[in-house]
């Protein structure tokens, strides 16, 4: 009897501490330890969330809904306006924007609609591990909808860069499940900018607000130089490891998601969730935007931390009534614009040791190294698929040389089968043949990474 109640006893220990660690366990837990951003690479995050916002106006000459200060975009440089109507189901509305004032094309994609049937289809197009993809895994639907994006704008987008000299850097943005799409859409032009006047890696850029996990974790840090995810505090997609198409058929039950979701996750081993190579995550270098603390109520003066974590990335559910909030493209506009001014006076109020230009440099220098360990970190933790790093001049090199040497042996191919078709089933048949270049399917079925691409990718 005393065995039995002191077996119980234990038991109720148990479930009450971890009970007090979830219940404890905040969003600034996540990035606790990840060193601050700066200014410079901080800079075009709020003005590339009120772009994101733009795409819910139908004019942005006379705005509905603007935020505050207003979107300040010139409507005249609005290149292309993409409705419901046009994308049919396919993608999500999208706008294409030619900002002069930063020399930037910028693609922006707007978020779920929850009363649109077609958004989830997209969604619930994909089972673990179905879509294999640049020697990883990619989640279908969205790599679907990327591609059918590229099929309709890439000739769009080459002769906007090059009208414009070839300088202007390409910016794809998108908010919660057009953040998936935007990553996937850079994936697909990083390997093949030539398709697109060949554009350079370094000339491209992804911010996906709100991330969804598109991707896995080899994937995710391998461009995370060209990837970047904005997560507001407490939000929950980017910590769900549950597939996006089971959280959007609970989605109103989410609360009860997350908590089992939640206490299911106690029980899988750290090291078991790292080698699952089908397990997708949230993309790129994180930003991580803090704005709340424990056992303190309201919003405080938001703080800026970024990192390319590999384990530890936003692997915790955290329960808070913020959770849903903290997803909302206005709430993380708003919050992006106050850490921007609080890293401007905090730039501002130091004295410089170094002229500007230098200080980005050495910025530059800093960020390429942390990809780099964060690559080395992958494979020291033998994440399925990962990529062993270069040299620092090899690594270099290849950035600016992989879009131009991407597809080189099959672009003849390509375009001698598309010879006989009109311009529109040109660019499909381009695209869908392009992508299918970085995985192949075998006898058995099996999707595995196709050796030629890997050896113009890696």
């Amino acid at each position: 009897m005393s065995v039995a109640c002191g077996f119980e006893c234990v038991v109720v220990l148990g479930c009450m501490r971890w009970v007090w660690k979830r219940c404890t366990y905040i969003g600034n837990d996540d990035s606790a330890t990840w060193p601050p951003a700066t200014y410079d690479e901080f800079e075009p995050i709020p003005r590339l969330c009120r772009t994101i916002l733009a795409v819910y106006e139908d004019d942005l000459h006379n705005p509905k809904f603007p935020p505050e200060g207003g979107y300040r975009l010139n409507p005249n440089w609005v290149v292309k306006r993409v409705a419901y109507r046009e994308t049919l189901g396919n993608a999500p509305p999208y706008l294409i924007y030619l900002d002069h004032e930063h020399h930037e094309i910028v693609v922006a994609i707007r978020g779920l609609n929850l009363v649109k049937e077609s958004d989830y289809k997209v969604l619930m197009d994909n089972k673990l591990g179905k879509q294999m993809f640049d020697g990883g895994y990619v989640h279908h639907g969205l790599l679907k909808a990327a591609i059918w994006m590229l099929n309709k704008e890439s000739e769009t987008l080459k002769r906007l860069w090059v009208e414009n000299g070839k300088s202007y850097r390409m910016i794809f943005v998108g908010h919660s499940l057009g953040s998936g799409v935007a990553s996937l859409l850079t994936i697909i032009v990083a390997n093949h900018g030539d398709r697109l006047g060949g554009i350079p890696r370094s000339l491209l850029r992804c911010y996906a607000f709100a991330p969804a996990r598109c991707m896995s974790l080899n994937l995710a840090v391998k461009y995370a130089d060209v990837i970047h995810s904005v997560v507001l505090q407490d939000d929950f997609l980017p910590r769900t490891p549950t597939p996006l198409e089971d959280i959007f058929k609970s989605v109103f039950c989410l609360p009860c998601l997350l908590f089992l979701v939640c206490l299911r996750d106690t029980f899988i081993p750290e090291g078991r969730k790292l080698r699952d190579p089908r397990r997708l995550y949230a993309p790129g270098r994180m930003y991580h935007v803090v704005e709340r603390r424990f056992c303190r109520c309201g919003r405080f003066p938001p703080d800026v931390r970024t990192a390319i974590p590999v384990d530890g990335r936003f692997e915790h559910i955290v329960l808070s009534c913020n959770a849903t909030s903290d997803h909302g493209i206005i709430w993380i506009q708003r919050e992006s614009e106050k850490a921007l001014a609080r890293l401007k006076e905090a730039t501002s109020a130091e004295a410089p040791t170094a002229p500007p230009p230098v200080q980005k440099i050495e910025r530059q220098h800093t960020l390429e190294k942390e990809h780099k360990k964060a690559l080395e970190r992958a494979v020291t933790l033998n994440i399925p698929h990962a990529v062993p790093t270069d040299t620092d001049e090899e690594l270099s090199v290849h950035k600016e040389e992989e879009s131009v040497r991407g597809v080189t042996e099959t672009a003849s191919l390509i375009e001698d089968a598309s010879t006989s078709t009109s311009h529109s089933t040109d660019a499909r048949t381009n695209w869908n043949d392009v992508v299918e270049i970085l995985f192949a399917q075998d006898e058995t079925g099996k999707l595995t990474l196709n050796k030629e691409a890997s050896c113009s990718t890696e």
